[in-house]
C-alpha cells in the first residue's frame, strides 16, 4: 500500500511496505488529468469530453459482448495492412496511469492499466506509419539487448484475438470502439515494475502504427483475464492476485500492487465470475443498492439478466434504466432541498453547490453477491465537475439487457482485490 500526499503540483510518496518481496510489488497510481499526472496539463480534457469519450468506451465494451469478432476477417485486414476488425476498448477514458520500464537497459514508460484489456504494448520505433504524441521518448527495440520478436508459428501468437505474420513474424492489432487503433509486432522483453522486480521474456505488443485517444500515455497495460494478460503471464509468481486503490481526487496518489495478502481490514468479498462470450472481464453479482438506508424496490433480476462487471476504466457506472430511475428518484427526493443545475453530458441529475457551507448527501451502497457491500462516500456518489454542476455518478443504459458496470468513480478511495485463483473480488474502505 502507499500512502500519498501531493502538493504544489509535486507528488510525495511514503511507502509503508516491508520490503519488496519475490511475489508481491507495488506501483504509484496517479490520475493523469491531476497535479501528480507526469502529463503536461496544458490541453486536459473538458468534462464533457471526458463523458463522452466514457460513453464510446460503454458502448464497445456492450459490443464486445454482445458480437465475437471474426478470426478470417482479422487476419484478412492484416494481411492488407489495414486495421484489423478486432473490437477493443476507448482508451480516452484510462484515466489511471503507473510507470514500468521496458527493455534492457530500463526504458521507463507511463501507461494506462486496464481490466478491460489483455495485450499489454507500447509505442515503438520506427513509426511505419504514424505514432501519436507521447510524453518521453518512444522505446526503440533495437536499444534493447533483451528484445525478441515472437514467430508467428508461436502458440503465444494464436493466443490473440488478432494475429498475422510479417516475414515469419507475428503481428499484432487492436482497433477500439472509438476508432483508436495500435499494430505491430507481438515481442517478448524485460519488464521492470520496480528495481527490484523484474519479469524477464514478458510478452507485449510493440506498436508501429497507433493513433487515437491515448492521451500521451505510453501505451497500456492489460490486466484482464484472458492469456495474454499481465495476470496470466505473471501467475505463476504473483498467483493472480492484484490489488488497487484508485485516488479518491485527482491531486492525490494511489497504488496497483501485484501478489501478496490481503493485509487490509474490513474486506469483503464476492463471487468473481466468467462470461463465456469475454473471458477478459470481471464479472460480479449486483443483487440491490440502496439509498439513504432504504433498499429500493428492484427486483434482482433487473441487474441479473444482463450481468454486471466492474472495470477500471469506464467512469461512471451503468445500470438497467429500470434500476437507475429507481435511484434516481430516491435520490432527487432526498436532495430537494438543493437549487438543480443543467445536465451534463450523460449525468441527468445535477445540483448547484455553489456557496453552500454544508452539504448532506444520502449514502448509497451496492449490494453483492455473496453478502458484500459497498458504501459509497461523497467522492463515489458526485462527480463534480464544479461546485455549481455537482451530477449523481451513475448512467443508465439503453435497455436492461445491455451489461452493468461499476465504474471507477464508484470505486476511489477503496482497496479492490482480485484474486484469480479464489474466484474472489474485495472491498475494503479508507484504501488510500
Amino acid at each position: 500500500m502507499l500512502a500519498s500526499t501531493c502538493s504544489s503540483f509535486k507528488c510525495i510518496y511514503t511507502s509503508y511496505i516491508d520490503g519488496v518481496s519475490h511475489n508481491e510489488t507495488s506501483l504509484t497510481v496517479v490520475h493523469r488529468h491531476g497535479p501528480c499526472s507526469p502529463f503536461d496539463l496544458h490541453h486536459q480534457l473538458s468534462h464533457k469530453q471526458i463523458l463522452d469519450h466514457d460513453q464510446s468506451r460503454v458502448d464497445s465494451l456492450h459490443g464486445r459482448v454482445s458480437t465475437a469478432p471474426k478470426q478470417d476477417q482479422q487476419l484478412d485486414a492484416l494481411a492488407a495492412s489495414s486495421i484489423p476488425a478486432h473490437s477493443g476498448i476507448s482508451l480516452g477514458t484510462g484515466n489511471y496511469v503507473v510507470i514500468v520500464g521496458f527493455g534492457t537497459p530500463k526504458r521507463d514508460q507511463t501507461v494506462i492499466f486496464d481490466t478491460g484489456s489483455d495485450v499489454t504494448w507500447i509505442q515503438c520505433q520506427p513509426c511505419v506509419v504514424t505514432c501519436y504524441q507521447q510524453q518521453g521518448p518512444i522505446f526503440d527495440p533495437s536499444q534493447s539487448s533483451t528484445y525478441l520478436n515472437i514467430s508467428c508459428s508461436s502458440a503465444y501468437c494464436t493466443d490473440l484475438g488478432a494475429s498475422g505474420c510479417s516475414s515469419s513474424t507475428c503481428v499484432y492489432g487492436v482497433q477500439y470502439g472509438d476508432n483508436s487503433y495500435t499494430v505491430g509486432f507481438y515481442a517478448e522483453d524485460t519488464l521492470w515494475l520496480t528495481p527490484y522486480d523484474v519479469i524477464p521474456n514478458f510478452r507485449f505488443g510493440c506498436g508501429e502504427r497507433n493513433d487515437g485517444l491515448f492521451g500521451k500515455a505510453a501505451g497500456l497495460i492489460g490486466l484482464g483475464r484472458d492469456k495474454p494478460s499481465f495476470v496470466s503471464q505473471t501467475y505463476q509468481r504473483y498467483g493472480g492476485v492484484f490489488t488497487y486503490c484508485l485516488p479518491p481526487t485527482s491531486s492525490s496518489t494511489g497504488y496497483l500492487k501485484f501478489g501478496g495478502g490481503y493485509p487490509y481490514s474490513d474486506l469483503r468479498f464476492t463471487p468473481m465470475l466468467s462470461g463465456s462470450s469475454s473471458p477478459t472481464f470481471y464479472y460480479l453479482t449486483l443483487t440491490a443498492i440502496s439509498v439513504g438506508g432504504q433498499q429500493l424496490l428492484v427486483p434482482p433480476t433487473v441487474f441479473s439478466v444482463a450481468g454486471t462487471i466492474i472495470d477500471s476504466g469506464t467512469v461512471i457506472t451503468r445500470l438497467p434504466p429500470t434500476a437507475y430511475s429507481a435511484l434516481r428518484s430516491a435520490f432527487r427526493q432526498e436532495m430537494t432541498e438543493y437549487k438543480s443545475a443543467p445536465a451534463l453530458s450523460i449525468l441527468d441529475t445535477c445540483y448547484d453547490l455553489s456557496g453552500l457551507d454544508k452539504v448532506t448527501v444520502p449514502g448509497v451502497a451496492l449490494h453483492l453477491g455473496g453478502g458484500a457491500t459497498i458504501d459509497l462516500d461523497i467522492t463515489g456518489i458526485l462527480y463534480i465537475a464544479s461546485l455549481s454542476q455537482a451530477c449523481l455518478a451513475f448512467a443508465a443504459n439503453k435497455a436492461d439487457t445491455d451489461l452493468g458496470i461499476i465504474g471507477n468513480v464508484q470505486q476511489r478511495g477503496l482497496d479492490v482485490v482480485y484474486d484469480v485463483s479464489k474466484h474472489v473480488i474485495g472491498f475494503g474502505p479508507g484504501g488510500c
